[in-house]
C-alpha cells in the first residue's frame, strides 16, 4: 500500500468524522442546553443552601429520604414499572412473533397497534375520562347488568387503568422493533434446527430468544424510561393530587417545582437520574454475560 493510498484513505475517514459531527451537532447542542448543563446546575442546587448560597452537604439528600410524599411516590413508580415492563415486553414480543408469520391483513395490523402513538396525550387523557369515569362507558356498561357504577380513579382501580395506557400506547412501537430485530435472524438456523427434529419451543429458545438479546436490551431500556412518561395522562386525569397508588415521583418534582422548593427538586431529580442510569447499567451488564455465555 503506498503513502498515496494511506493519505487518501486518513482524508476520506477524517472527511466522515467531520460530516457525522456536523450532523450530530444541533442535536448536541440543543441536549446541552435544554438538558446536560441544567442537569449539573441541579446537581450544585442539590448541595446548595437555597437561602444564603452556602454549601449544605447532604441535607436536603437526608430530607428527601424522610419526605413521606416522596417515598409514597418511589414505591408507587417502582410498582408501576415493576408491573407495567414485563407485561409490556411479553405482549409486544408475542405481537412481533404473531404479526411474522403469513396472518390475514398483517399491514393493517401493525398499522392499527402502532396507532396510539400518533394520539396527543391530551386526547388520551380524554379518552381515559370517556372509559374510566363514574359517568364513563365502562360503567354505563356496569349500569346495565344491575351493578354500581365505580369512579374508577379514585380506587385500587386507578393503577390498573395507568398500566393499561401505557400497554395501549407503547406495545406497537415495541412490537416493530421486535419485528426488526426477528427479521435479522436467518432462515437457514430455523431450517437446520428443523431437520434435527426441534420443535417450535425449542426454536424460540434456543434461537429466537438468543438471537433477540441485543434487542431484547434496547427495547428493555426504552421500556423502562417510556414507563416515566406515564405521569402525562395520570396528570392530565387526575391532576397534581391524584389517588394514592398513582401518585408517581414526577407528582412530587412537579409539586415541589410549584412551591419553588428548587433544593428538594434538585435532589430528587439526581437521586432518579443515578438510579435509572444503575438499572440501564445493571441491564447492561446482565446483557453482556449472557452474550458471552453464548
Amino acid at each position: 500500500m503506498t503513502k498515496l493510498t494511506v493519505s487518501i484513505r486518513h482524508a476520506n475517514r477524517a472527511r466522515e468524522i467531520t460530516t457525522g459531527l456536523l450532523f450530530i451537532l444541533p442535536s448536541l447542542a440543543g441536549s446541552m442546553v435544554f438538558v446536560i448543563i441544567p442537569f449539573f446546575d441541579a446537581i450544585g442546587h442539590s448541595f446548595t443552601d437555597g437561602f444564603t448560597g452556602a454549601f449544605a452537604g447532604l441535607a436536603y439528600y437526608r430530607e428527601i429520604f424522610t419526605n413521606l410524599s416522596f417515598l409514597t411516590a418511589v414505591t408507587n413508580t417502582g410498582r408501576f414499572i415493576a408491573l407495567c415492563v414485563p407485561i409490556l415486553l411479553v405482549l409486544s414480543l408475542l405481537l412481533a412473533l404473531m404479526l411474522t408469520k403469513p396472518v390475514w391483513n398483517r399491514g393493517a395490523l401493525r398499522a392499527a397497534f402502532l396507532l396510539p402513538m400518533a394520539i396527543p396525550v391530551a386526547s388520551v387523557a380524554l379518552l381515559w375520562q370517556i372509559i374510566f369515569h363514574r359517568n364513563g362507558l365502562i360503567n354505563n356498561i356496569m349500569i346495565l347488568f344491575g351493578q354500581a357504577p365505580i369512579d374508577w380513579m379514585k380506587t385500587g382501580w386507578a393503577l390498573v387503568c395507568l398500566i393499561v395506557s401505557y400497554i395501549w400506547k407503547n406495545v406497537g412501537y415495541n412490537m416493530v422493533l421486535f419485528i426488526a430485530g426477528l427479521g435479522g435472524i436467518p432462515a437457514s438456523l430455523y431450517e437446520a434446527a428443523a431437520v434435527d427434529g426441534a420443535g417450535g419451543w425449542r426454536q424460540f429458545f434456543s434461537i429466537t430468544l438468543p438471537c433477540l438479546k441485543p434487542t431484547l436490551f434496547t427495547v428493555t431500556v426504552l421500556s423502562l424510561l417510556n414507563s416515566f412518561k406515564a405521569y402525562r395522562e395520570a396528570y392530565l386525569v387526575a391532576g397534581n393530587y391524584p389517588y394514592g397508588n398513582i401518585y408517581l415521583i414526577q407528582h412530587t418534582l412537579n409539586n415541589w417545582f410549584g412551591s419553588l422548593e428548587i433544593e428538594k427538586l434538585s435532589a430528587a431529580a439526581v437521586v432518579v437520574a443515578l438510579v435509572i442510569v444503575m438499572l440501564v447499567a445493571l441491564l447492561s451488564r446482565a446483557w453482556s454475560v449472557d452474550a458471552k455465555q453464548m
